[in-house]
């Protein structure tokens, strides 16, 4: 074991594994692995800054100082957020899967809403209800009676976000897909006082956007799949707090850009002792993932 640092980023490396950040990527390769012989990289030994010059380390990495022991570094809670429930044992966006995630001791539950024919806030990942029931069918052309009427796995019924919030005490990460979404889970936050104990989320910008309009001071998320840097600003200009990305794609430029707009950095879906390392390393505030024990599936 030896101690590095990459761009500022204290890393304890053995020498089978290393973590690196290039200009356009952010990824770990154990050294070795065959889905990753391209990207075989071993750490020299230097006892002073220098520039790796080997054409083995992609262009932009560098070995720098240790940043400055003195600086002062806030504490903040370190979030794991279940992502559907816990989806990787029980149904998604069920009962039984958020009534497990609390058992688990995760720190939050993030689910999906859509607007049934009739008016319910469904709580359901997809527009149609066909990969994750046994019916078929658009959500947005069944009524709440039909929905109630299909089997989620094991014998789960389709939920409304009125359901969860009496099932589980935990603070909710609602994703929003629409506008139309946004209006009716507005409704059910300010009557139930809800505020303090959800956070909204939104792949579409104008979906945060109104979100902020009709609760003032909610919460909200802005989420990045296929993103680049522009997501910063996205996420600014919107009034959210907080970016939620996908880890796959999360540079180290983005973590940097983020912090300088006082942004909240949540990655997604993170499900091995792999991945989360990566996720300290940045330095992020929390993650998203599947399963219960983060970090114990292989």
């Amino acid at each position: 074991m030896e101690t590095v640092y990459i761009r500022g980023f204290l890393q304890q490396v053995e020498a089978r594994e290393i973590i690196l950040h290039a200009r356009n990527f952010t990824a770990l390769f154990p050294v070795g692995h065959r889905r990753s012989e391209r990207f075989r990289y071993r750490l020299p030994r230097v006892r002073r800054p220098t520039r790796v010059h080997d054409h083995r380390w992609p262009l932009g990495c560098e070995l720098l100082p240790p940043p400055s022991t003195t600086e002062a570094s806030p504490v903040l809670k370190f979030l794991t957020i279940g992502h559907r429930g816990v989806m990787g044992v029980e149904p998604e966006n069920t009962l039984r899967s958020f009534v497990a995630a609390e058992r688990a001791g995760l720190d939050a539950i993030e689910l999906d809403l859509h607007v049934s024919r009739d008016g319910a806030l469904v709580v359901m990942h997809d527009p149609d209800v066909d990969r994750t029931t046994d019916g078929s069918g658009t959500i947005a052309d069944l009524t709440l009676a039909e929905l109630r009427a299909l089997d989620a796995g094991r014998g789960e019924r389709v939920p409304v976000f009125e359901e969860v919030l009496d099932a589980v005490t935990l603070p909710l990460q609602a994703e929003i897909k629409d506008i139309q979404a946004a209006r009716v889970l507005a409704e059910v936050i300010r009557e139930r006082d809800l505020a303090d104990r959800v956070e909204v989320s939104s792949f579409h910008d104008a979906a945060v956007t109104e979100m902020s309009r009709l609760v003032p001071g909610i919460r909200t998320a802005l989420i990045g799949s296929r993103y680049g840097l522009d997501i910063v600003d996205r996420a600014v200009d919107a009034g959210a707090a907080t970016v939620c990305l996908n880890l796959r794609r999360l540079t180290l430029e983005i973590v940097e850009e983020a912090r300088k707009r006082d942004l909240r950095i949540i990655a997604w879906v993170v499900n091995t002792q792999e991945q989360l390392r990566l996720v300290h390393t940045l330095e992020l505030d929390g993650v998203t993932t599947d399963y219960p024990g983060l970090g114990e599936r292989p």
